[in-house]
Order: C-alpha cells, then structure tokens, then sequence
C-alpha cells in the first residue's frame, strides 16, 4: 500500500506527463506542486514507484513516466471525473437537442465526443433487438410496390420497398396498416416473428399474398439482420497524439466494426463508466490506446455504447466526464422522442 505523499507524487506525475509529453523529474514536481518536501524526498518516492511499477524512466538521466499501472492507480483512485460547468452543459443539450432522426443523433453525438476530449469518438448504434415497435407506416409508390417505414421507440427509422405478387386497393393498404399497428405496436423486436405468424388471419383472404409479402419483409428487416453498427469520429486526432510507430495499428483496428463491438460490449455494467487502459484492452493493435465507455439508453435500460479512444497519455477526468455526461443528455433525448 502506497501512502499519501507517494499517491500525490503518482498523481503529479501523470497530470503533468499528461500536460507536457515530456518525462517528469523531482525538480519540476517540486516546481509546480505544494508537495512540501525535499527533491531528495520526492526521488526517494519516485525510486518506490518505479520499483513497483507505476512509472519507469525512459532512459538514463531521463525523469519519469507513467506505466499502464500507474494510469490505472490513477484513474482508480486518484481522479475525479471531471464535472462539466452549467455553460457547458448547455451548450450539449443544445447541441444534441436540434438532431432530427436517430442518424442525426449519432453523428452529433460522434462529433461532440470528438471536439470534446480531441480523441477518437466511437457511438454504436442502438441494436435493434433491444427496440420495440411504435409505428409501422405503408406508402403507396405504385401498383405492385409499396415503402414500408418502421419506427422504434429509440426513433430508429427503418425503410423498405416491398414488390407484391398483386395490386393493391387503398382501403386493403390502410387494413394492413391498421392490423400491424394494432398488434405490433409496443412488441419487443424480439417477439416480432412470433406475432407475424398470426397475422395472415386478420386480413382478409384475397389481400393475403400481398399482405405476405409485407409481413415476410418485416420479418427480414427486424429479425434475420444483425444491423449492430459503430461510427467513428475525429480519426484525425490520433495524428496529435503519442502512438509512435503503433498508429498503423490503431486505424486499422478502428476499421473493423467487429473489433469495435468488442470493445463496447465488454463491460458488465451498462451504465458504468468504464477504462481500459493499454495492456488490458485485448485488441493486440490497441495495446497503445486507452478507451473511456459507458452505456445510453432511454430510461433505466442501455441500449447501446458510446465512448472515446485515445493514447494512455490521456485527460482521464475530461474524458470519463465527457463520455457520462453525453450519454446521459443522448438517453434523455432518446426517451423524449
């Protein structure tokens, strides 16, 4: 167990090493902190943590820099998240407030995250297994071809043409609409193939065929498809950060949706914030990275993961802050619409 006076020469190390990229000595900590010691006390307590792994010296003559060890001492228990100010609170609702569709909200939310941590964004959107229905709108586009809309209690819009075996009268096409929303609206997506399967009785014998058509589209829509998507924002941070020769294998790991789903499911807490620091992230091309996560959602259920990645050279207190406070106003947003 570490005492006070070495976890305050920890915290100073990483703060500083965080400001100024370069490695910290006693003597600068001894400049810029109230630590109220000697430089030969402070080596003394850099030599301790050194020898127990939390920083290590570069090189010769070189001071100190922290270890994924030491991060994660810090972000355990010697940082606070850092609470955003009413101006900058605001200035987020706003921001998130004014998108218009579920898409719109995910790219805001990319580029907010982005501009405000200056890491990597990465906003998964919210699985469609996890929706229910609101509404199923049909639109007439011709004689054999209708667009089907359905929309789901997290505002996921979903579009389909569907090409029928027939023509179809406008009073069979407000049936239909008023027989998928009368049983589906509210179904968990999940539960949908079970409810389509009764559907053909309460439509009348000669609207069958295009009714099936319709219900089989639906079917393939919302059940056959796995539609787990990740959009990434401000790729163009990592040219500012210290990956060194590792920055191929970042982008490259950014690429995979499959990678990236990974790294947002793995925590067993939806609504923790959670940090995964270097050597603990299991994506070998993101050993050099730190990720900052947490779950949104409407209500008390997430129903997806946002957070940002960046170097372990990071502003952990910025970005857990950033990442909880945007999923907390992207959830709200999410149960008002």
């Amino acid at each position: 167990m570490l005492d006070d006076r070495k976890l305050a020469v920890l915290r100073a190390i990483v703060e500083d090493y965080v400001s100024t990229n370069e490695p910290v000595g006693s003597k600068s900590l001894v400049d810029r902190h109230n630590l109220d010691v000697s430089p030969a006390t402070i080596r003394n307590d850099m030599a301790v943590l050194e020898e127990l792994g939390y920083i290590v010296q570069p090189h010769t003559s070189a001071g100190r820099v922290p270890t994924d060890l030491g991060y994660r001492l810090f972000v355990d228990r010697l940082s606070g998240v850092r609470p955003f100010s009413p101006a900058e609170r605001r200035a987020i609702e706003t921001f998130l407030a004014g998108a218009y569709d579920l898409d719109d909200v995910v790219m805001r939310t990319v580029r907010l995250l982005a501009q405000l941590t200056r890491q990597v964004a990465v906003v998964q959107y919210p699985s469609l297994t996890r929706s229910a229905i609101r509404h199923i709108e049909i639109v007439p586009l011709a004689d054999r071809r209708l667009l089907l809309v359905l929309i789901t209690d997290t505002g996921r819009v979903e579009q389909r043409t569907v090409d029928l075996p027939g023509q179809i009268a406008d009073d069979a096409i407000t049936q239909l609409r008023a027989v998928l929303n009368a049983c589906l609206d509210g179904r968990k997506l999940a539960d949908v193939a079970s409810a389509v399967a009764e559907l053909p009785e309460r439509v009348s014998p000669p609207d069958r065929p295009n009714a099936a058509a319709v219900f089989s589209v639906i079917v393939e829509t919302l059940v056959e498809r796995n539609d787990e998507r990740v959009v990434v924002g401000g790729a163009a941070n990592l040219t500012a950060a210290d990956f060194s020769r590792g920055l191929h294998e970042v982008l490259e790991a950014l690429e995979e949706q499959v990678v990236l789903m990974r790294l947002l499911g793995e925590s067993g807490d939806q609504a923790a914030v959670t940090v995964r620091i270097g050597s603990e992230n299991e994506v070998h091309g993101l050993r050099s990275t730190s990720m900052v996560t947490t779950g949104y959602g409407a209500g008390e259920q997430a129903l997806a993961r946002l957070g940002v990645l960046g170097p372990t050279r990071m502003d952990y207190p910025t970005a857990m802050g950033a990442v909880r406070a945007v999923a907390r106003y992207v959830g709200q947003i999410l149960a008002e619409s």
